[in-house]
């Protein structure tokens, strides 16, 4: 095949990607292709650039389509960032830290340089457990359910822990942490969560089903609400926009980026599949992701405001 026909094939699997992802078809498979819209934008206008240089004008056409559509899905996480506002700020960090990843010192030393108010930490195994006992000093409050595999899970605050529980979420027992922060004396209520990755119909449908309890979980009660967790779903998934309208929970990336986490290990595919979510009392004056840690994502971190 010619340079110009191996152009055209991936031009038409760029399209074609583009426009199969936006049907409302509830099925693995599909929606597993939903995720990569940053690279369906940067290969829709590559190729849209080279068609043009090559005279192609109906490829061209399609690839500038192809890169509007994808631009209309991406572009608007950049725009409309949230105004400052008053109160007190409260950073967060959640990392997949990788339950066998054995470079503790770097995710030590980057919460032990930040300082962050809340820390959610996923894949903690009990050798991980070990090593995050030197944050005790500075995380007095926590809640640590450590476990062989890659769902154990910790949670880490420098504010009063008024209650919490480790729920064993349907259908696969997934520890989730709720918990409730006296945050200068407002109570504010965390869930911290770590669904299974949708390879699979069956491993689909157990996230699904995990993120549906979640959303019932954060519906109880009210007041500052914050959701956070490696969600194994970006925001272009069906299921990603199920759970932010039954939660009324928002997004910390709107205005900030896409701010893609995972895999490291492949960087030409990057997604955001590390979420904050916060209910509309909470504000958001800052939003980044963090250094390599040796695991397969990468943190994020936010400042928020109370």
């Amino acid at each position: 095949m010619t340079l110009r026909g191996l152009l055209q094939a991936a031009g038409l699997l760029t399209v074609l990607f583009s426009a199969a992802t936006l049907l409302p078809v509830e099925h693995f498979a599909l929606q597993l292709f939903t995720h990569f819209r940053l690279q369906y934008l940067g290969a829709a206008v590559v190729l849209c650039i080279a068609f043009t240089a090559l005279r192609e004008s109906r490829y061209a056409l399609l690839l500038a389509l192809a890169a509007a559509l994808n631009a209309s899905l991406v572009l608007p996480w950049y725009l409309d960032k949230p105004s400052p506002q008053d109160g007190v700020d409260f950073d967060v960090l959640v990392a997949n830290i990788l339950s066998d990843n054995d470079d503790h010192e770097k995710l030590l030393a980057l919460i032990e340089a930040e300082q962050p108010d809340l820390v959610l930490l996923l894949e903690v195994s009990p050798r991980w457990e070990a090593s995050l006992g030197r944050l005790a000093a500075s995380y007095p409050h926590r809640v640590v359910e450590a476990r062989a595999g890659n769902f154990g899970i910790a949670l880490y605050s420098k504010h009063a822990i008024t209650s919490s529980a480790v729920i064993d979420s349907a259908p696969l027992d997934l520890p989730t942490i709720v918990a409730t922060l006296d945050v200068s004396g407002r109570p504010v209520r965390v869930v911290g969560t770590h669904p299974m990755i949708p390879l699979g119909k069956s491993n689909y449908e157990a996230r699904n089903t995990q993120l549906t309890a979640i959303a019932a979980l954060l519906r109880e009660g009210s007041g500052p609400r914050i959701l956070v967790g490696d969600l194994n779903t970006t925001m272009w998934d069906m299921n990603y926009a199920s759970l932010e309208n039954k939660t009324w929970l928002r997004n910390v990336r709107r205005g900030f980026g896409v701010l893609p986490s995972w895999p490291m290990f492949m960087p030409v595919a990057l997604i955001p599949i590390d979420h904050i979510l916060v209910s509309d009392e909470i504000g958001v004056r800052n939003v980044r992701t963090g250094p390599r840690i040796g695991s397969d994502h990468l943190p994020l971190a936010a400042t928020l405001v109370l």
